[in-house]
């Protein structure tokens, strides 16, 4: 085991190494100078656009940029923001509990609504609920978060005045921090739930169909028994991988969702940066939505051992 997970984490080096590249080049690419953004419209002089260039060693070519920032990187510095000129690693660090609270949250939603959904739906195969669940799947997975986060403000926030339309509480367990949880959990879970309840209600129907569920029902035990001791285990590794890709979307693709409910997270961090060109933080943020997404895939494989006792990691 301890061998398996040594391997897996050994080969996130090269992946993160990779990202770091095309993060790099493809900043350097986006139209724009980011001294010019930072010192904003006042009256500046060539030769104090020249200095601060030279301070912030954009003026070197990039390779010697990039290996420069490898270097620091490899020691746990990744720089200091150009706008706010405060570590990187700091304010990755400080948005990241807002931006993991929303993730969890969403995928608590996602869950909520794709368990059940996937489960109903392949239990009664080809019937009515089976064939609405389907409908409700296909919609969530047409219809994109942005749009869904819209519609939720329009509906719950300006007209019927439920829940806030944007902004978070720092007290999580009040009423208050639930209320303004429910519109952006949702926007971002409800598309993710529906792909998850599609690949549930796909191995529950296989599960149901194997010998050794025909064997317990001639044994007499209970339907409910069946379905969730002995069906639902096995039919959760497949699933449990989709999970874990949820979670990693659900981190990343909180971008827009942040920025529609005025959430200051990693999302709404990322876009302010891209908006004033701040090299260092892009990089710094792409770098940790990489390396989340790299250690959830390494957890979700070895939940796997857990869910079915016969896999061996070699």
């Amino acid at each position: 085991m301890l061998r398996y997970i040594a391997k897996r984490v050994l080969a996130v080096i090269p992946v993160l190494l990779g990202i770091s590249i095309i993060t790099f080049l493809l900043m350097h690419f986006i139209p724009g100078d980011p001294v010019r953004v930072m010192l904003g419209k006042q009256a500046i002089t060539e030769e104090v656009i020249e200095r601060v260039r030279h301070e912030l060693r954009l003026d070197q070519p990039l390779y010697l940029q990039y290996f420069s920032w490898l270097y620091y990187a490899l020691q746990g510095n990744l720089g200091r923001s150009f706008q706010m000129n405060m570590p990187v690693l700091y304010l990755v660090a400080d948005h990241f509990a807002v931006t993991l609270r929303l993730a969890l949250f969403g995928l608590l939603v996602s869950m909520l609504i794709a368990m059940p959904l996937g489960i109903v739906s392949a239990v009664k195969k080809d019937s009515a609920i089976d064939y609405v669940s389907r409908v409700i799947s296909t919609l969530g997975i047409s219809l994109p978060p942005f749009f869904t986060g819209i519609v939720l403000i329009l509906i719950f926030a300006l007209y019927l005045r439920w829940f806030p339309s944007m902004g978070v509480s720092t007290e999580l367990f009040s009423i208050d921090g639930l209320r303004t949880m429910v519109l952006p959990s949702f926007a971002l879970g409800f598309s993710s739930a529906t792909m998850v309840a599609r690949m549930v209600r796909a191995t529950m129907v296989e599960v149901l169909e194997q010998d050794y569920i025909r064997t317990a029902r001639s044994k007499g035990l209970k339907e409910r028994v069946i379905i969730y001791r002995h069906a639902l285990k096995n039919a959760m590794i497949p699933v449990t991988t989709v999970i874990g890709m949820t979670l990693g979307y659900l981190l990343g693709g909180s971008v827009i969702i942040e920025t529609i409910f005025a959430w200051p997270g990693l999302g709404m961090l990322m876009v302010n940066a891209v908006m004033k060109r701040d090299y260092p933080l892009i990089q710094g943020i792409v770098l940790f939505f990489a390396l989340m997404f790299t250690l959830t895939n390494l957890v979700i494989d070895l939940i796997y051992g857990f869910l079915d006792p016969r896999i061996r990691y070699r």
